[in-house]
């Protein structure tokens, strides 16, 4: 977790720089020098609203709402509510203005998040009149929301009949949440993740699924959903949270004058209590969805939890988050070492470790790919691994590389996920919600130099596992076991429960179900005048695409290039190797070479030394694949294979030689390490296909549009899930496990012979020395690549029609369109036409109509396609015939050129989101590698800005022909009849 430095404090009205609003009051200011940011807190004195400014250099602006939202129920009410308030407010009263604000403007993260006891509306841009224009429709929203009936119904749940005018046909539920929960609880971690919260905290909001459990929501009114909103949806139950070089007054007067002017304070306080504590450990057996023949294999999930103290005391969370550390981080750890070695259980479980953003702190460890009956030995296991630290202790080392760990996440500068402004507020944003400190959430000095004093006594850390867990009788072990035919009882359940419901309507209740579907439809087809809302245009575009560069030199005998950015105070060095022509057996072995190698020993340390090693002098070693077809030709293209990590600068040579040796003497004879990590990159690839299943169904449908395409699936998507699976199974044989040790160790000589070059990211201070370490380090002959044969692509033209299936309640839709490569003169026009056709048509029709979470279309430059998409959908066969209404509409169709110009909008938002210091060097690194070089990225924004309609109805009618599509889709056994009426070879994962 990111924390930060905080140097100085000014007590409360001794600054006469400070120029709040006549409506707020100064508190107190904190400036984090290492950061250049103030963080200055105001509270509004009529309400009582508090304001957090993070005052910093920086164009990317970052504003943040927050609410504490505390259900006392699983219908999801926060979540829908949550949905809804963006459906259309006082000053705003369209239908959408949230989704129709995203194509009407430049941001860089606009979105809403639900957590367990509060709920945010973020975003983020670095244009000022963007800024305010979403500021203005975001305030109005959450303060001013309509709530409309219909919205609800849409997004939320409603019953309707299965043919919507025919009150014969069956009823069954819809909606946008009711779908979306669905597909979040068709993933096992998030079943055990709620089930186990359910037990830990049998009295407190954190017993409820505040996403909503399917089997609730439906029981959730529409008049308790309004209840929830005046309650919890108002200034004095609110938190203001803002980051960026725009005033603390001039946010202020925005949200003073749009929103806080109108409100006097609530006469309630919304609060969480503290749970009632268990006088002794239970034990609890409970069942999740595993549908097919897996069911019946070991996938039984094995957990502990604990309940610890408050998460608003910096102290208790840092000694926790130290704890954790010390017996979680690494195979060098004790309780991670007896999780991943233990023949309990497969892989340590997903939980390991702590939950810091509740008001109390949970601390969770077990293993997955168990048997029920392993349970108690479970538990015993853990408990032994405690009781010897008690008795044993941990080495002092060990400790201090835990401490360095935070002291290096705290510093560094983040942000190519989310904006960095953000990951700071949503750092602090829990101790505010709970009424705490966020400053000195994020003011960690005193309490990190405290730690430094107390871990000199060797009993500091025996004294925190006795306390804090053999001692604590808060403690749960969960069950969580799987049954194959708990999704077909569900499913029962559901229909028995609709069947009774319409037994029980009369005509007139009837004729008011097909009344709603009717007037929802006529709603999600209605026009709204966009005008209502607030907008930049292209006018407002930035003329130029900021691009960093860094300098050519040489490192001994290797070519290097060094990016000057502001990381504050570490450097990150990346190995970067030209990727060898590999033997047809070795690979489909490359993903378990990139997983294994920062795993293993390196020359004479074990792989339990090297782990310590690299967290006492890096961030832990990262591996990656960057392949990317050509520029100019498709079919062909480029792979490399990157080793790297992140250090202090006070560390930076040992830095250099954990790399160097990892690269030259990386070991791999130690069959049971290996045997433990290909066992827990399963667990993980296959809990991904619930998560991210639209972009394993596009990875699919694009395998047959080109060489690099095809690799990517059978490396990362379901081929490779596919092939994983059946090498886990196979482990088992000594004989199989020795020759996977081999090849792996073939591919390493070959990655060792192959050319190689260095990225080198740091400020410019330190320059001098970094260059002069790395010298030192790399001083020996480089390797000899003369006789290198680099990777070969085969050109791959073909269609796909795949079903994959799976474990899942609800669907992943794709179908792909050969198309042309980033350098063609039909690129851009293809870019803006996925934006289009979201916005004009698939949003409506896939989304609202359908229920899907979420669905949309884009053009993949890189692999020479244009995909269509759905995510988390009802629907099968309807979606698909969707994404090809998509095409008629846009050739047949009145459009206007405003349409054309959001879609544009939100292609140069993609292009010129800012990244991390870091980030952006990457970034710009490897575009060069792969031929996107700056010249070439800005000439491609430009034509962007340059298309027009005519253009996207010419490539529109050109490449999007139904007889070139390829189509692919995750789904249940249960679907098979639809995926044979559409002809889909059926593949199982």
């Amino acid at each position: 977790m990111k924390k930060l430095h905080s140097k100085t404090a000014i007590d409360s009205g001794k600054s006469a720089s400070i120029n709040q609003h006549p409506a707020f009051e100064f508190v107190r200011r904190h400036a984090i020098d290492s950061l250049n940011i103030v963080v200055e807190e105001y509270r509004h004195r009529k309400t009582g609203a508090p304001h957090f400014h993070l005052a910093a250099d920086s164009d990317e602006n970052v504003f943040l709402v927050g609410l504490r939202t505390v259900p006392t129920d699983s219908t999801g009410v926060a979540h829908i509510l949550e949905h809804t308030v963006l459906c259309g407010s006082e000053r705003y009263p369209v239908r959408d203005p949230f989704f129709m604000m995203i194509r009407r403007s430049l941001n860089t993260f606009m979105n809403a998040f639900t957590s367990s006891d509060w709920t945010a509306y973020p975003f983020a841009s670095q244009n000022r009149k963007d800024f305010f224009n979403l500021m203005d429709v975001y305030l109005d929203a959450v303060f001013f929301s309509r709530l409309h009936e219909l919205d609800f119904a849409q997004e939320g749940h409603r019953v309707e009949f299965e043919q919507p005018d025919n009150p014969q046909s069956p009823l069954v539920f819809k909606g946008v949440v009711f779908n979306e929960m669905k597909g979040a609880m068709s993933s096992p971690t998030s079943t055990l993740w709620q089930t186990l919260t359910e037990h830990l905290f049998p009295t407190t909001t954190y017993h409820y699924n505040s996403g909503g459990d399917p089997a609730h929501i439906p029981d959730l009114s529409y008049e308790q959903l309004k209840e929830f909103y005046r309650v919890h949806y108002h200034p004095s139950n609110a938190v203001f949270m803002t980051y960026g070089n725009i005033s603390a007054f001039e946010h202020q007067q925005q949200f003073e004058d749009k929103a806080l002017s109108r409100f006097e304070p609530l006469e309630r306080q919304i609060s969480v209590g503290d749970e009632v504590r268990l006088q002794q450990p239970i034990a609890i057996e409970e069942r999740y969805v595993l549908e097919g023949e897996e069911a019946s294999g070991d996938k039984t999930h094995i957990v502990l939890g604990w309940l610890l103290g408050h998460s608003i005391d910096l102290e208790e969370a840092l000694k926790t988050q130290l704890l954790s550390g010390v017996l979680l981080d690494d195979g060098a750890s004790p309780l991670r070492h007896a999780l991943e070695t233990t023949k309990l259980g497969s892989a340590p479980s997903p939980l390991c470790g702590v939950e810091e953003s509740n008001r109390e702190i949970s601390f969770m460890c077990g293993v997955e790919g168990s048997k029920p009956a392993n349970a108690e030995a479970v538990e015993r296991l853990v408990l032994d691994v405690l009781h010897d630290v008690v008795r044993n202790g941990i080495a002092q080392e060990r400790v201090e590389s835990v401490l360095h760990q935070i002291e290096l996440s705290q510093r560094e500068i983040s942000g190519d996920g989310y904006p960095y402004g953000l990951q700071l507020i949503l750092e602090a944003l829990p101790a505010a919600i709970h009424r705490g400190d966020p400053i000195a959430a994020l003011n960690l000095d005193p309490v990190l130099e405290s730690l430094r004093q107390q871990i000199q006594d060797p009993q500091f850390i025996k004294d925190l596992v006795k306390t804090r867990l053999l001692d604590n009788p808060h403690r749960v072990r969960l069950t969580l076991k799987p049954d194959s035919k708990l999704a077909q009882e569900r499913i029962r359940d559901e229909v028995e429960r609709l069947k009774n419901l319409k037994n029980g309507l009369d005509r007139q209740q009837k004729a008011r179900i097909v009344q709603l579907a009717n007037n929802l439809k006529h709603r999600q087809e209605q026009e709204d005048d966009p005008d209502v809302l607030p907008r930049v245009t292209i006018e407002d575009v930035p003329a130029e695409l900021r691009v960093v560069s860094g300098d050519e030199l040489t490192i001994g005998a290797f070519p290097a290039q060094y990016f000057e950015q502001g990381t504050n105070g570490l450097v990150y060095q990346q190995l970067v190797i030209d990727m060898p022509s590999l033997p047809e057996e070795l690979t489909p072995l490359l993903p378990i070479y990139t997983e294994v190698l920062p795993e293993v020993g390196v020359g004479n340390r074990s792989y339990l030394e090297t782990q310590a090693w690299q967290s006492s002098v890096s961030g832990g070693i990262g591996t990656q694949l960057s392949l990317r077809g050509e520029y100019d030709d498709i079919q062909s293209g480029k792979g490399y294979f990157v080793l790297g990590s992140r250090a202090l600068l006070r560390n930076q040579a040992p830095f250099f030689d954990l790399l160097r040796e990892t690269y030259t003497n990386a070991r791999f004879d130690e069959r049971d390490r290996i045997r433990e990590i290909v066992a827990q990159m399963r667990a993980r690839r296959e809990q991904s296909v619930t998560g991210m299943g639209h972009q394993l169904a596009m990875g699919a449908a694009t395998s047959g549009m080109s060489p690099v395409a095809r690799l990517q699936f059978q490396l990362k998507g379901l081929a490779g899930i596919q092939h994983l699976k059946k090498l886990d199974d196979g482990l088992d044989d000594t004989v199989n496990l020795e020759q996977l040790c081999d090849s792996l160790m073939r591919i390493h000589r070959m990655m060792s012979a192959a050319p190689l070059q260095f990225l080198l990211v740091a400020e410019s201070d330190p320059r001098r020395q970094v260059i002069a370490d790395m010298n030192g380090c790399w001083s020996q002959p480089g390797n000899d690549s003369s006789g290198f044969s680099g990777l070969k692509f085969v050109p791959v033209e073909e269609k796909v029609n795949q079903a994959w299936i799976t474990s899942t309640q609800v669907n992943f839709c794709s179908r792909a369109y050969r198309a042309v490569g980033s350098d063609h003169a039909d690129a851009p026009a293809l870019s803006v036409l996925g934006g289009y056709l979201r916005n004009g048509f698939l949003h409506r029709v896939i989304r609202e109509q359908g229920g899907a979470y979420g669905g949309g279309a884009g053009f993949d430059a890189d692999n020479a396609a244009f995909r269509f998409y759905s995510y988390r959908d009802p629907r099968l066969e309807g979606t698909l015939n969707d994404f090809e209404a998509s095409i008629d509409w846009l050739l047949s169709a009145r459009h206007e050129w405003r349409q054309v110009e959001e879609a544009i909008l939100g292609v140069i938002s993609g292009i010129d989101k800012p990244g991390s210091p870091a980030g952006e060097a990457k970034k710009a690194f490897f575009g060069n590698l792969h031929g996107r070089t700056p010249e070439r990225r800005r000439r491609f924004r430009e034509q962007v800005l340059a298309v027009t309609l005519e253009d996207l109805q010419r490539v529109g009618e050109k490449y999007l022909k139904s007889a070139n599509a390829s189509t692919a889709v995750i789904t249940a056994q249960s679907n098979q009849s639809v995926t044979d009426k559409l002809l889909l070879d059926v593949c199982h994962l």
